[in-house]
C-alpha cells in the first residue's frame, strides 16, 4: 500500500498565468509561464517534515511533481516540457508557491489561446479537487517502508558492471494494491535523469487496451532471477521462451483455480521446465507481432515455486491496466 502525502491546495484568488518569455526552436515557440499556487494547512521549519511540518525543499519537490502530473495527464501533454518552483513563501495558513512552467507550441496558435488552455487545465485539476495525493518520500511494500531514492536501476545484460544506471525519482503503486493480495500488482517508476536509448537499450511498445493475444502464442521473459527454486539471482540477463495459457486451463482446480483474478494470466508449460523464478518479479513478458515490433503484454507477478508441474507463472495483464498506465504517464 502506497504511503501518500495528502496536501490541500487552492489557487490564490485565481491561477496567475503570465507569459515571461519565448524562444524559437525548430518551428515551435518555447514559452515560459508563471503560476502562483497556495499550499494550505502546512507549516515549514528546518527539521524533517512530519505532522504537517515540512522542509521547504520537500514542498518544492511536491509542488513540481504535482504540476508534472497535471500536465502529463492533460491535453497539453505533447507541449509540456517541465516546471520549476522559483520561490516558496510561508504565510499564515500555508505556503505560496511561484512556479515557472515551460511549454513548446507551434507558431500558428495564438498566445491568448495557449494561456487560456493552461489556465483552464490548472483550474480544473486543482480548484475542483479538495485533496491531491502526491507520492511521499517512501512507499510501503509488504509492510515495509521503502525510500525510492535509495534504489538504483541497472540497464544492460549484466548487473555488474551495468551498461547504464539511473536513480529512482518516485514509484506510483496502483491505488488498489494491498499486500499480501495479488490483485492490482502493478506500479509505474520514474527515473532520474531520463533513460538515454541506444542500440543496446531500447523501448518496448505498450499494447492498446483492446488488444488480445491467443492461447499458445509464443512469448518471452527476461530477467536476472534464480535458475531454480531456492537459488541465487544471476548477474547475467537470461531469456526463456514460453507459451500463453488460456484462462480455462489456468483456472482448472489442479492449476490455480479461483486464485486467478481479472488482470492476471498464465504463461509457461504445464509440465514445468521453463518459468520465471525468484528475482524475476516485475520483469517483462513480451510478444513480437508480424512487423517485428515487440510489445510488453505481461509483468512477472507470482507463482508456486519455479517450473513446477501444473504451476506455470502468473503475470499481470498489461492491457487490463492500460488506461491506468495512461492516466499516470500520458502514454
Amino acid at each position: 500500500m502506497i504511503a501518500l502525502l495528502v496536501v490541500l491546495l487552492l489557487i490564490v484568488v485565481a491561477v496567475t498565468i503570465g507569459l515571461l518569455a519565448h524562444f524559437l526552436v525548430s518551428g515551435q515557440k518555447t514559452e515560459y509561464y508563471h503560476g502562483v499556487f497556495k499550499i494550505l494547512d502546512v507549516r515549514t521549519n528546518s527539521d524533517s517534515g512530519h505532522n504537517g511540518v515540512y522542509q521547504l525543499k520537500d514542498l518544492k519537490e511536491i509542488s513540481e511533481n504535482l504540476v508534472d502530473e497535471i500536465f502529463i495527464d492533460s491535453a497539453l501533454n505533447q507541449h509540456y516540457v517541465k516546471n520549476r518552483v522559483v520561490r516558496l513563501t510561508p504565510e499564515d495558513n500555508g505556503v505560496k508557491a511561484d512556479i515557472i512552467m515551460v511549454f513548446q507550441f507551434p507558431f500558428a496558435e495564438q498566445r491568448a489561446v495557449r494561456k487560456k488552455k493552461i489556465h483552464n487545465i490548472l483550474n480544473q485539476k486543482i480548484r475542483n479537487t479538495r485533496a491531491l495525493s502526491i507520492n511521499a518520500s517512501s512507499v510501503q511494500v509488504n509492510g515495509k517502508n521503502i525510500n525510492p531514492r535509495e534504489w538504483t536501476v541497472s540497464f544492460g545484460t549484466t548487473i555488474n558492471p551495468p551498461l547504464m544506471k539511473r536513480n529512482i525519482k518516485r514509484i506510483i503503486l496502483h491505488e488498489k494494491y494491498h499486500s499480501p493480495a495479488r490483485e492490482y500488482d502493478i506500479a509505474v517508476v520514474q527515473f532520474s535523469p531520463r533513460v538515454t536509448f541506444t542500440d543496446d537499450i531500447r523501448r518496448v511498445c505498450l499494447p492498446e487496451a483492446s488488444a488480445s493475444f491467443q492461447p499458445n502464442s509464443t512469448v518471452y521473459i527476461t530477467g536476472f532471477g534464480a535458475l531454480y527454486y531456492g537459488g541465487e539471482s544471476q548477474n547475467e540477463l537470461r531469456e526463456a521462451r514460453l507459451k500463453m495459457i488460456s484462462d480455462d486451463v489456468c483456472k482448472q482446480p489442479d492449476v490455480y483455480g479461483s486464485d486467478i483474478k481479472f488482470g492476471m494470466f498464465c504463461a509457461g508449460y504445464l509440465e514445468g521446465i521453463y518459468d520465471a523464478c525468484r528475482g524475476d518479479s516485475g520483469g517483462p513478458l513480451v510478444i513480437k507481432d508480424l512487423k517485428d515490433t515487440w510489445y510488453l503484454i505481461g509483468i512477472v507477478s507470482w507463482g508456486d515455486n519455479c517450473g513446477q508441474k501444473n504451476k506455470p507463472g502468473v503475470y499481470t495483464m498489461v492491457t487490463y491496466y492500460r488506461n491506468w498506465i495512461a492516466s499516470k504517464t500520458g502514454l
